[in-house]
């Protein structure tokens, strides 16, 4: 028999929580064809002995919807084993729309996720009204992975009742439109339908966005219609009564951002107060997997204030650089600094000069012990690394999983898939869409908190259950060709840096992985030893009830 690529003697790691067993792998016409003694020719075979063969890396929660416009290719995901990408979480997304609202819904999208509006407004074709129109544009931009997407609250509710979908309770007749048009862009193609609890995500004029506050009567109205479409309805910020008390009601399989605290026994609590919520419901949690929050340094945000701060500000990393070479100059700005630093230092880490960041430090090595061990202060110890490593130093402040003990014990929870990487957004202000890399190299090879095939089955074939995707998601024969070719034994993520690509040559953080020697999207090499192929052979993945 003859075929389209070959794997051989990986160690195959079927997603469906099964362990690694050594065999090859046949794919023919964007579909895997045979598992294990694969005998035949093939256009071209692939030296797997030593790697592991996984599907493709399922990522639940984007923000790719406006990046998609202008990187197609989808980075830095598509670096890190994602194959498939799920856009439209936390309530805000560019569908439905009026030609009239795209300059609102892109200003939304700048102050809620940090995505440059003038990007978005040029970087996307704008030719569409409803979801199925937006799905219909992704299909036009040929994208390089597999995505898919939930229609948004926030939209809906400003679609149906404009300025008054801030603070004003629907009227029956408009609830019942909202959910016509959550079950119109469900049929046309969307997954689902996503929520958004959290006060601190606004519109530029400080309210705080449509849906925040909307009664939970609103939304199980919604919820009756995503149900009866199978779909998951994703939250952020809402408390489990309400949660609990939409799914009891209307059946419909939740999806929810997670997290612990940081005192002992936080993860434990989380954990228990996990299971109370998903007893009898299908509720899945998602959560980030390395304290995180804001990343700065010389090439990004500058955590400083004063008149010469601003100016550096306002200049290029060289300029910002020999500025702070030229000894005069870095003494005014130490002299500015020293009142100026905004941050609990004891939450603040330096994430070191090696070519793999060091983010698993504990607060014996936070800025806070270090500074106390040196002298310095916060700006002094900011300006001498940032010479030190030709102005490459970066900090990360942990604001979220900010004890790695309590994380472990929230992730071994079943019902917890890592993630919650937020790629295209946050995207000057933090870089977490290396999750799946970061999740292999450090959870299980190094820290051995899951076995490799329960980590592939979160990643995988766990995320396409939630997602409702029947074609893909783990190594079966008919499945859809999503694969993985991974040196395990190299697979890390490397040093995150400053890019200015975005429309208009805004910056974002992006990052580079070592190890993928292929990622295989529908059949087609996409990633070849860590770097792009070309062959932008992603589909846009539509609910089953599409027409």
């Amino acid at each position: 028999m003859t075929y389209d690529i070959v794997i051989r003697g990986g160690s195959l790691v079927d997603g469906a929580g099964g362990e690694a067993v050594r065999g090859d792998l046949g794919i023919r016409d964007g579909v895997i064809a045979a598992v294990g003694e694969v005998e035949g020719d093939a256009a071209e075979e692939i030296d797997a002995v030593g790697c592991l063969v996984t599907p493709g890396f399922i990522d639940l929660h984007t923000h790719l919807d406006a990046q998609i416009g202008w990187d197609p290719d989808l980075t830095p995901v598509s670096w890190h084993g994602v194959t498939t990408a799920l856009m439209g979480n936390c309530g805000v997304t560019f569908a439905p729309c009026k030609p009239a609202d795209r300059p609102f819904l892109a200003a939304m999208m700048e102050t809620v996720e940090d995505i440059p509006r003038e990007a978005i407004l040029g970087g996307l074709p704008w030719s569409w009204e409803d979801f199925g129109g937006y799905l219909d544009a992704l299909e036009e931009l040929k994208p390089g992975i597999n995505v898919a997407g939930l229609v948004g609250h926030s939209a809906v509710r400003w679609y149906v009742m404009g300025e008054r979908s801030f603070d004003a309770e629907a009227t029956a007749e408009e609830v019942a439109e909202m959910a016509r048009i959550v079950a119109e862009a469900m049929d046309r193609g969307a997954l689902g339908f996503s929520v958004n609890r959290l006060e601190s995500h606004k519109v530029p004029d400080g309210r705080c966005i449509p849906g925040t506050y909307a009664p939970i009567e609103e939304l199980i109205e919604i919820a009756k219609a995503v149900a009866d479409r199978n779909g998951i309805m994703q939250f952020v910020a809402s408390p489990h009564d309400e949660m609990r008390r939409i799914a009891d009601s209307t059946g419909v399989r939740i999806l929810f951002s997670f997290g612990a605290g940081a005192s002992a026994g936080a993860g434990r609590r989380a954990s228990e107060a996990l299971d109370a919520l998903c007893d009898g419901r299908d509720v899945t949690a998602i959560a980030q997997s390395r304290g995180t929050g804001f990343m700065f340094g010389l090439q990004g945000g500058l955590p400083f204030s004063g008149d010469t701060w601003r100016r550096l500000r306002r200049v290029g990393f060289d300029e910002r650089l020999a500025a702070i070479r030229d000894r005069d100059t870095a003494a005014v700005l130490v002299d500015e600094g020293r009142q100026t630093t905004r941050f609990d230092l004891r939450e603040v880490y330096y994430l070191g000069d090696a070519e793999t960041p060091d983010y698993t430090q504990t607060s014996s090595s936070s800025v806070a012990a270090l500074i106390a061990a040196t002298g310095e202060s916060f700006v002094e110890l900011f300006l001498r690394l940032s010479r030190d490593t030709d102005g490459k130093a970066l900090f990360s402040q942990r604001m979220f999983a900010r004890n790695l003990d309590e994380v472990a014990d929230l992730l071994a929870n079943p019902r917890v898939y890592p993630g919650l990487g937020d790629a295209g957004a946050h995207v000057s202000q933090v870089m977490d869409a290396d999750w799946g890399t970061y999740l292999l190299s450090e959870w299980v090879r190094r820290r051995g908190l899951y076995s490799v095939g329960d980590a592939i089955h979160r990643m995988t074939g766990g995320p396409a259950r939630v997602m409702g995707l029947t074609d893909r998601g783990q190594l079966k024969v008919g499945k859809r060709a999503d694969v993985n070719v991974i040196d395990y034994a190299r697979l890390t993520s490397l040093r995150p840096e400053i890019l200015h690509d975005f429309p208009n040559g805004a910056p974002r953080f992006s990052l580079r992985a070592r190890g993928y020697r292929a990622t295989i999207i529908n059949g087609k090499v996409n990633i070849r030893d860590d770097q792009l192929t070309g062959s932008r052979n992603g589909s846009v993945l539509r609910s089953s009830l599409a027409n």
